[in-house]
């Protein structure tokens, strides 16, 4: 036998909850709006994030802003988050670290010249790191160089050895796309091996410019060229998943162009790198400034 359940009036639902039928529809429509509209929005962000796999929240709601006004959407930060929490496309991070130094070498090595020091245009501080992506069973190695200020990738390469020719390849396209080339400029980088010997020393001298390089080990101590390197594997490689040498390098290609051109930073004011290399943005960096004044740039030469 069926179970059979009194039906309720639609006074009586009313009554129960405490609202007029008047506010009663006027809730139910506000419900299906708010439906509809988060709808559309993670259907963008599905969109966004074929492009920027692992973008975070806060870039993506800044991405979002003209699709926003396009739309008649009003969303704040806050409220994105809860939608993509419920939809669960929140970007979790797991971190892993294996060593791509190797310090212990009898090649030259310099002093750290930017401790406690920040660049206060584009081109007068480029940082240099190496990073390990994962590819089918092996392992690649990505070299880029960064322009500090702007977080702008200058050069890059990827390669299936550590060699050091494969960092100077990233230098050289860095040097080849100089924009403010007037700047005086310092390269930072650790204490690796690519990094000691001369044939790297020597193209930087050529250019005349400053050596600079870590000295206890600390991540810390090249912090932006870690963080870049970290985007580039975690937000785009990782996810794209090249399976041989040739794929990596033209998705290299693809991803760095995107991350130049349209991925904005939350350290430069949600502008885009390129942007703010090119026009030379004055940024409210989000670094702490230090009371240590600098004295390896002459500041008035050259900008």
């Amino acid at each position: 036998m069926k179970d059979s359940y009194p039906s309720v009036s639609l006074e009586r639902l009313c009554w129960l909850l405490g609202l007029t039928r008047q506010a009663f529809y006027k809730n139910t429509r506000n419900s299906h709006r708010k439906h509809n509209t988060q709808q559309l929005v993670v259907e963008e962000v599905k969109t966004l994030r074929r492009e920027h796999p692992a973008i975070g929240t806060r870039k993506l709601h800044q991405l979002l802003q003209g699709f926003y006004r396009a739309h008649a959407i009003k969303m704040g930060r806050d409220a994105l988050f809860s939608t993509l929490s419920e939809q669960r496309l929140l970007i979790r991070r797991r971190k892993r670290r294996v060593s791509t130094t190797q310090s212990h070498h009898w090649l030259k090595k310099y002093a750290n010249l930017v401790k406690g020091w920040h660049p206060a245009l584009p081109e007068q501080l480029w940082v240099a790191d190496i990073t390990y992506v994962p590819c089918g069973r092996q392992y690649l190695y990505l070299s880029l160089v960064t322009a500090a200020y702007s977080h702008k990738i200058m050069g890059y390469h990827i390669a299936d050895t550590l060699e050091a020719v494969h960092c100077k390849k990233a230098l050289q396209m860095a040097l080849a796309g100089r924009l403010h080339p007037r700047h005086s400029l310092i390269h930072h980088s650790d204490r690796g091996i690519q990094y000691c010997p001369s044939s790297y020393t020597g193209l930087l001298g050529q250019h005349n410019i400053r050596i600079s390089m870590t000295v206890s080990g600390d991540p810390l101590d090249n912090a932006i060229a870690e963080r870049i390197n970290g985007i580039i594997k975690h937000e785009y490689l990782k996810h794209y998943g090249p399976s041989n040498l040739e794929q990596a390098t033209e998705l290299l290609k693809q991803v760095v162009e995107s991350y130049n051109e349209r991925r904005p930073h939350l350290s430069i004011q949600m502008n885009t790198p390129n942007k703010v290399h090119a026009q030379k943005l004055q940024v409210n960096r989000q670094w702490k400034k230090s009371k240590r004044t600098p004295t390896i740039v002459n500041q008035s030469t050259h900008l």
